[in-house]
């Protein structure tokens, strides 16, 4: 059932936010306990969501979290199931347009007065703030950030292609794949195969392309840029994406290559920085790869954000109540922020964290310097792949056309411009 329909069904069984003192008193009154779903169970995912709740318990709390694995509407369907049986988590995973959207069929917390204590709201991109206070009040709390676009160069890899350049434009990037292949590499691109990668291909092709018509198209849907020469031109950069990943990944994760992209039987992935987190999980170092902003045709960084959040959903047990209030003191912690990135490989949504000391890489100092400079021009978009940009019902109607012209290559990409145009209207 579509989640729209759902929601309108909900929608008159809104309540008022909880008023935050009578939450800040039943901390003191009772052992704290967090009920909250989110999809990470495994991976780095997995060893930050289990480091945050070993925080939690330290802090004298009970941490009782669910995971969900697989795609974003596998875990909205639980929690869709939650707040129809009138038992939501004190908090989930969930992040973009969909706070807005799920704020409006159950009942949240008004989370102001714990983020003034904290003066939270003067270290979050002002962008990001607005998505997680969609009514003006603060309902749910960003954790960390990830540009889903960054590009990935294995040593290696660059090494086989006698390659020293790092790729800054697409003509860059489609002349090093070119010299990759040339050195021998069957599949110079390491990406995956799932729908998020697919999405990935062309989120960053359109927005390496024109962050203007990215964020016309994309999120804004503006009709004359979905069918605008840009988003031919985006296809175009897909299909040469494609052409140079391996077709027998299937429909299986970009995790799949890393041993291949890490020994230079593959030199470049296209990936958010949970890939660092991920590389470093199995084990590899820092120095087998490099991470730069993926290619832009002006020269300067484009960030395809993509923000992780909790939202909170009103309890009245005093107990859920305490803990709501000790994960969003967590939540805003630079410490909290600290360990959590560096498990993951994101950066924190603090930009009062300091970035310079060990346990960062230099692919988490360039990604933070590259969203600072997207911002100052301009350049900074939300990822369409990852659900910030638009709703998931209509992000799966997008991506249902960017898979299919992906996986047949008769679709010509004018073809695939007219599809998604037709997608975009037929969803809205």
């Amino acid at each position: 059932m579509p989640i729209t329909t759902t929601r309108r069904r909900l929608l008159a069984g809104s309540a008022a936010a909880l008023a935050l003192p009578a939450f800040a008193r039943a901390q003191g009154a009772v052992k704290p306990r967090l009920t909250a779903i989110s999809q990470w169970s495994a991976g780095s995912d997995g060893a930050a969501i289990t480091a945050l709740g070993k925080k939690f318990e330290e802090k004298g709390g009970i941490w009782q979290h669910s995971p969900v694995p697989g795609f974003t509407t596998d875990m909205m369907n639980k929690l869709r199931a939650q707040i129809i049986a009138g038992d939501p988590p004190a908090c989930s995973q969930l992040k973009g347009p969909e706070i807005a959207a799920w704020s409006k069929i159950a009942p949240t917390v008004d989370l102001d007065t714990v983020v003034a204590a904290a003066g939270y709201e003067k270290v979050v991109a002002p962008d990001l703030a607005k998505l997680h206070k969609p009514a003006g009040k603060w309902i749910a709390l960003p954790l960390q950030i990830y540009s889903t676009n960054m590009l990935f160069l294995s040593k290696r890899g660059m090494d086989k292609a006698k390659a020293d350049k790092v790729p800054v434009t697409w003509a860059d990037f489609n002349d090093l794949a070119d010299k990759m292949k040339s050195a021998g590499m069957a599949y110079p691109i390491a990406n995956g195969g799932t729908r998020a990668d697919d999405g990935q291909k062309f989120e960053a092709s359109l927005a390496g392309i024109s962050p203007t018509a990215y964020r016309a198209a994309c999120m804004n849907l503006d009709k004359k840029a979905l069918e605008g020469p840009e988003m031919k031109a985006a296809f175009a950069q897909t299909r040469k994406i494609s052409e140079w990943c391996d077709p027998n990944v299937g429909v299986q994760p970009y995790a799949t290559n890393l041993k291949r992209f890490v020994d230079g039987d593959m030199g470049m992935l296209i990936m958010g920085g949970w890939a660092q987190g991920v590389l470093k999980n199995a084990g590899f170092k820092f120095d087998d790869y490099v991470i730069v902003p993926g290619p832009s045709d002006n020269g300067k960084p484009v960030f395809l954000l993509n923000a992780d959040a909790f939202i909170f959903w009103q309890r009245k047990e005093a107990d859920l109540q305490a803990g709501q209030m000790l994960m969003a003191q967590l939540v805003m912690d630079p410490a909290i922020q600290t360990m959590y990135s560096q498990i993951t490989g994101s950066i924190p949504v603090r930009t009062d964290v300091d970035l310079s000391g060990e346990g960062w890489s230099d692919g988490q100092r360039r990604t933070a310097a590259a969203l600072k400079d997207a911002v100052a021009n301009n350049q900074a978009v939300l990822s369409l792949a990852h659900n910030m940009a638009q709703e998931n019902g209509l992000t799966a109607a997008m991506i249902d056309v960017i898979t299919e012209y992906v996986r047949n290559k008769t679709i010509k990409p004018e073809e695939a411009v007219s599809r998604l145009a037709e997608a975009v209207e037929g969803s809205r």
